[in-house]
């Protein structure tokens, strides 16, 4: 299952908001099994926007989208999706009832926009203020506060995605050290070729951040067994070189944010 997601909005690119949904959604598909295989930002510009959903649609992706299903002159997600598709924006009955449940007399046209979906589009339910987002084509969106947006990914994965759960996928790495990263790129290029099914990193740190010392973390992500024998490998080659290197600690578990909102 390859996931992706699509951050929107001026705010993120001109730096007025910092951006946490990539974070957090990197540790809501960990805890799950799986993985984000892309990330995006984009905009508040239609066109690009569509240019960008056109090419995922085609892909078949499981894209999780951030942002700009308002009903603000400046979001345009809703009708850059529809448009992608070429399918036109109807207003979902059910997306209808929640909005009007929620504004009652107050309920406006521009209200309503917020419940014009692509036609075809199912509703993710929004339990802060009731007003939906909506999946099509593999594709969710959810709005750009987390506070909404969060509850609505988790309950999207847990619902359509759960038979996903559990991918046999892993990360592992060493960190080596008083070795340079260009002196093991013969040993680098042996490895990738051994161990096709597994990707191989190499992140090393400048030598003034690492106590005067060069560090290198080096490893594999890919499948556990894979990853595992391609590890062992390593160590056995580090050590016939005579490079001293430690166990690496999985950074991402550690640092990772909680994936509940």
């Amino acid at each position: 299952m390859r996931v992706g997601a699509l951050i929107i909005g001026d705010e993120i690119l001109l730096g007025r908001r910092e951006d946490l949904h990539l974070r957090w959604l990197i540790g809501a598909l960990r805890v799950r099994g799986l993985r984000l295989r892309w990330a995006s930002y984009v905009g508040d510009d239609r066109a690009a926007l569509t240019a960008i959903l056109r090419r995922t649609f085609a892909e078949e992706a499981v894209v999780f989208a951030f942002g700009g299903i308002g009903a603000t002159p400046d979001d345009h997600t809703r009708a850059a999706a529809a448009a992608a598709l070429e399918r036109p924006l109807v207003l979902h009955p059910e997306a209808e009832r929640l909005i009007r449940a929620r504004f009652g007399a107050e309920t406006t046209p521009e209200r309503l926009e917020m419940g014009r979906f692509p036609e075809g589009a199912e509703i993710i339910p929004n339990p802060y203020n009731q007003i939906p987002g909506f999946s099509i084509e593999r594709h969710h969106f959810v709005p750009g506060f987390p506070r909404m947006a969060w509850p609505m990914v988790e309950w999207v994965l847990d619902r359509y995605y759960r038979e996903e759960f559990g991918e046999d996928w892993t990360e592992g790495h060493v960190v080596a050290w008083d070795v340079r990263e260009g002196e093991l790129l013969p040993l680098m290029a042996s490895l990738t070729a051994q161990f096709p099914a597994a990707t191989l990193f190499s992140l090393p740190t400048l030598k003034e951040d690492a106590g005067g010392r060069w560090r290198l973390e080096l490893g594999f992500r890919g499948p556990r067994e894979v990853v595992a024998e391609a590890l062992a490998a390593l160590r056995v080659e580090l050590r016939a070189r005579g490079v001293v290197f430690e166990e690496g600690s999985e950074r991402v578990e550690e640092e990772g944010p909680n994936p509940s909102p």
